[in-house]
């Protein structure tokens, strides 16, 4: 939930954003063609002939922001946020279609059930990021174990960051990188709070995205046990978790299609070149340990290559390693295939093994890329 893409993910994991409660259920409506301005902490207005809502949603803290809201575009006119970039966002002002904490938009075609028969759920974004500040620009997506549309959701919570300002990360840890989806590559994160919690970060960061595939990224948490089946979407957002800063960010334009095309997802869970890896410790011992990390292909092709990930927390330092080129710096980790392994049919799976100093890791979550 939380410098630019290219500025690598660091710093202490954040809290989940949770898109504040609104304390009045109905928003105001704009007259066609005319600008309003919400400062009030849940201010919301509807815009669209109703088919989206506008909502300014400070929630993390007690500081200014006001946004002007014209259509489906909206800037942050001021705001006085100074949140620490290792907890909770401020505020997501944002847009979104469907039902948020009771709040529903007219005409949406949501909820719809997350199935074999999901229909197209495609969204268009643009938006102008300011140089400073810390704060992301990035996609909240509802998804409730029925078709209710009241109170608060109970299924899971899904994040798309396009992009990022400051030292900032989503909450959880980071459990695959590489992910291709909608024609981009991801990082994936995941964690547990009173409902089940995905973000995706997109690698090379971006101010906008044309038909951006949501069902795409809905098979991809369904196989990631994120989102089961039976569950529901029932809310796409769109704006800016906001820690620092926060002035000058803008929505350009912003749409949602639901069941507008039923051709299959280009994306679909398991498509390409996909893996999983895990690390066990074999040994442990005073002042050392062995440890074999066990490469899967989970992809619908063979794999021609692969590295995997991981972060010590304890100090530990590789001293040597076999059936992998395992290199160390600082308390990160990465293992490359040799050239004899790197090659893991459909379903198959290959290990590499290394030598440590220090107290036996665990099981770290390691991130698996494939090749």
């Amino acid at each position: 939930m939380r410098s630019r893409m290219k500025a690598r993910l660091r710093g202490c994991a954040v809290l989940a954003a949770l898109p504040a409660i609104p304390l009045a259920l109905f928003a105001l409506v704009a007259p066609a063609g005319a600008a309003t301005q919400l400062c009030g902490a849940t201010d919301t207005v509807s815009v669209g002939g109703g088919e989206y809502i506008a909502q300014n949603n400070i929630w993390g803290a007690d500081t200014p922001q006001c946004i002007t809201v014209d259509g489906t575009s909206f800037t942050v006119d001021s705001a006085g946020h100074d949140n620490s970039t290792s907890g909770a966002p401020a505020a997501y002002p944002s847009l979104f279609k469907g039902c948020h904490w009771g709040q529903c938009t007219t005409g949406s075609g949501l909820p719809v059930q997350v199935d074999g028969d999901m229909p197209s759920v495609t969204t268009d974004w643009s938006t102008t990021l300011p140089g400073s500040g810390s704060y992301n620009a990035a996609y909240d997506l509802w998804y409730n174990t029925t078709p209710a549309t009241t109170g608060a959701p109970d299924g899971a919570e899904m994040m798309i960051w396009l992009d990022y300002s400051g030292p900032v990360q989503p909450a959880g840890t980071r459990v695959a990188t590489g992910v291709q989806i909608s024609g981009a590559t991801w990082d994936v994160w995941t964690t547990q709070m009173d409902w089940r919690y995905i973000a995706y970060v997109r690698t090379a960061g971006t101010a906008s995205v044309d038909d951006l595939d949501l069902r795409a990224f809905t098979r991809d948490a369904v196989a990631r046990d994120a989102v089961e089946e039976d569950w529901y979407l029932i809310d796409v957002e769109a704006g800016f978790e906001i820690w620092q800063g926060g002035q000058g960010l803008r929505t350009n334009a912003f749409s949602v299609d639901v069941g507008g095309t039923t051709n299959p997802p280009t994306d679909p869970p398991g498509e390409g070149r996909q893996c999983s890896a895990t690390l066990r410790t074999d040994n442990s011992w005073n002042s050392g340990f062995t440890a074999t990390v066990t490469v899967t292909n989970t992809g619908d092709e063979p794999l021609s290559g692969w590295t995997a990930d991981w972060t010590f927390t304890g100090g530990q330092r590789i001293l040597n390693g076999w059936n992998a080129t395992v290199t160390q710096s600082g308390a990160d980790v990465r293992a490359v295939n040799a050239n004899y392994n790197g090659a893991v049919p459909e379903g198959g799976s290959t290990s590499f093994g290394f030598q440590g100093s220090g107290p036996a890791p665990g099981t770290p979550a390691v991130a698996c890329t494939a090749g």
